[in-house]
C-alpha cells in the first residue's frame, strides 16, 4: 500500500464518490417510482432520445446509455407498447431500426426532466453554487483523462 497522502486521498475521493452516487441514485430511482410510476432505465432512454430529436438506430441508442442492445430492446418495447417512443426502419439498412419520442413521449419526458431537474437542486444543495461547479470541472478533468488513455 502506498503512503503517499495524495494517493490516500484519492481513494477517500473515490469511496466517497461511489457513497454519493448510490444515495442520490437510490433517491432518484424511488421519486421517479413513486412520482412518474416509471424506472431510471426508461428515463435514461427517453433523455436520450429527447437529445436526439430525430431519433437514433438501437445500436446508436445503445452506444449513448453504454450499455448493450439487448438491455434497450425490453425497454424499447416497452415504451413502444405505451406510446412513447415509435420504430422506424432505417432507409438503405433492412436491419436498422431508428427510435424517436413521440409528442406525448416529449411531453411525458418533459415534465419527468422538470421534475429530476428539483430533486437533483434539492439533493445537492449543500453544494453551493461555486462547490458545485469546483467538483463539476475536478470530475470532468478526470473524466477526460481517462478517456484519452483508451484511445
Amino acid at each position: 500500500m502506498s503512503e503517499d497522502p495524495a494517493s490516500k486521498e484519492r481513494l477517500r475521493l473515490w469511496l466517497r464518490i461511489l457513497s454519493a452516487q448510490r444515495v442520490i441514485e437510490n433517491e432518484v430511482r424511488e421519486r421517479l417510482r413513486v412520482e412518474h410510476d416509471t424506472t431510471l432505465p426508461r428515463f435514461d432512454v427517453m433523455a436520450a432520445l429527447y437529445r436526439n430529436e430525430e431519433g437514433l438506430k438501437m445500436s446508436e441508442l445503445s452506444g449513448e446509455l453504454r450499455v448493450s442492445n439487448g438491455n434497450v430492446t425490453g425497454i424499447v418495447d416497452r415504451l413502444v407498447n405505451d406510446g412513447l417512443i415509435v420504430r422506424a426502419p432505417v432507409l438503405g439498412d433492412r436491419r436498422a431500426m431508428l427510435v424517436r419520442l413521440t409528442d406525448e413521449g416529449r411531453n411525458t419526458f418533459a415534465g419527468m426532466a422538470e421534475a429530476h431537474e428539483g430533486w437533483i437542486d434539492d439533493l445537492l444543495g449543500a453544494a453551493n453554487a461555486d462547490k458545485a461547479a469546483a467538483l463539476a470541472g475536478c470530475l470532468h478533468e478526470i473524466t477526460t483523462a481517462l478517456e484519452g488513455r483508451s484511445k
